[in-house]
């Protein structure tokens, strides 16, 4: 087959079939739909020249190319349910996601979105908690969660770790997360940090009269992180966070497997997400990652915001935008969004993920967050409350406070002539 036979613009995609949407700018001489059948070749049963090995007409199980956009670009391959291995999602990557970035035919391809059927979506677990799960364990019903990330990020000891933990519960944070790079180092080993942190988040539970969490980031080698997961459960935890690019999607799938015995709240960084996702022309949209993580079972995902420090000029419309737009907003056009944003969209027996809000965040921002994203969201501020001028405590408070005063719709001005801490971020921050 030449790559022209895979463009099969008069075909219409069965309910079994597995979609993609591309972005591609052809090589030089190359046509668009020349580029996208030699993509849908290349991922399903076609190589660069005739071979004479095939025992069967693989017609009927190829990828086909049934959409074509030469104005913006883009094209959708229909992938015919044979294709997959139910339940493998590195064998999907590897056929969807694979060598294709590689071909000489595209100066640049991107992944864009991804449909899965219902036969792959039922071969997952998707998350054990989900939103709702989640709410029930912290017992709050529909407020956005309040949390941080201890800081600084590498340098305390356990005690001194546990120490900001607490001062952060206290002050009204629901949430303490570890950073994506604090495992187990010298100065900080991972068994006292938890044993310490969990002792300071009972304490603070019986202080403030509210349900905490302590998200300790268990991420390692395989083996050695369901150890990890095990010794959290094991001490009263209920909640393990997972550098989901940096382990891989085959250890991700380890680590939910294992979660069925554990029944951990499943946390997912995207710490390394940009190597993929930053450059508008190739690589992986964060949409289709994000899609992905909640297929094989995270609980929570960071979403980013359009605010804060992760994004400059050229990264909001890349990454920000289009996950705010895509996954967090309807997506309008494309025909498998059936409404509803796609963290919560109804996927059959697949939960609901809460989406987390972080990188560069303060109290001022929360207005902002809530009215664009809606309550269903963690908002994770790190120098946003232990940079407070009076601590990590009044941070808290003041977070805590600018919530309190969105929900009611009171500005945080107003709200802030009574509440000390907000009025301090305000003048900090504004």
């Amino acid at each position: 087959m030449q790559y022209e036979d895979y463009v099969k613009q008069n075909y219409k995609p069965r309910k079994s079939d597995l979609i993609c949407e591309f972005y591609a700018s052809p090589a030089k001489g190359q046509t668009l739909k020349r580029a996208a059948g030699a993509v849908a070749s290349e991922s399903s049963v076609g190589t660069w020249t005739d071979v004479t090995t095939s025992t069967r007409n693989c017609d009927n199980i190829s990828a086909k190319v049934y959409e074509v956009d030469s104005k913006n670009k883009i094209f959708k391959i229909a992938y015919p349910l044979e294709l997959f291995e139910p339940g493998n999602i590195p064998q999907i990557l590897s056929s969807i996601a694979g060598n294709i970035f590689g071909m000489k035919i595209v100066d640049d391809l991107k992944l864009l979105d991804i449909h899965f059927p219902e036969k792959i979506i039922k071969s997952f677990k998707g998350p054990e908690y989900g939103i709702i799960g989640i709410r029930k364990k912290l017992s709050i019903i529909d407020r956005p969660l309040v949390g941080t990330i201890v800081k600084p990020k590498l340098g305390l000891n356990p005690k001194e770790h546990a120490r900001v933990a607490f001062n952060a519960w206290v002050g009204g944070c629901d949430i303490v997360k570890d950073d994506e790079n604090l495992s187990s180092m010298k100065f900080n080993k991972f068994k006292p940090r938890i044993t310490e942190t969990l002792k300071a988040l009972e304490k603070a539970e019986k202080i403030t009269g509210e349900k905490k969490m302590y998200m300790p980031n268990v991420t390692s080698e395989t083996f050695e992180m369901l150890r990890r997961m095990k010794f959290v459960k094991n001490n009263g935890g209920i909640c393990a966070m997972v550098d989901i690019l940096t382990l891989g999607w085959s250890a991700l799938q380890t680590v939910r497997d294992y979660n069925d015995e554990m029944k951990l709240i499943l946390h997912a960084h995207r710490a390394g997400h940009a190597a993929l996702t930053r450059d508008r022309k190739h690589g992986i949209s964060m949409l289709t990652i994000a899609k992905v993580a909640r297929l094989i079972g995270v609980d929570q995902l960071h979403i980013g915001t359009m605010v804060g420090k992760m994004h400059g000029k050229e990264e909001v419309p890349i990454i920000d935008q289009e996950i705010e737009e895509s996954m967090i907003m309807p997506k309008k056009g494309f025909f498998f969004i059936k409404g509803g944003h796609m963290l919560e969209q109804d996927w059959d027996k697949i939960k609901p993920v809460f989406a987390v809000c972080s990188g560069g965040l303060n109290p001022t921002h929360i207005p902002y967050l809530v009215h664009h994203l809606g309550r269903n969201i963690i908002m994770q501020f790190g120098g946003g409350i232990h940079g407070h001028k009076k601590g990590t405590i009044s941070g808290a408070r003041a977070a805590r406070q600018a919530v309190n005063a969105t929900l009611k719709g009171v500005s945080l001005q107003d709200y802030s002539l009574n509440h000390k801490e907000l009025a301090i971020a305000l003048e900090q921050w504004s």
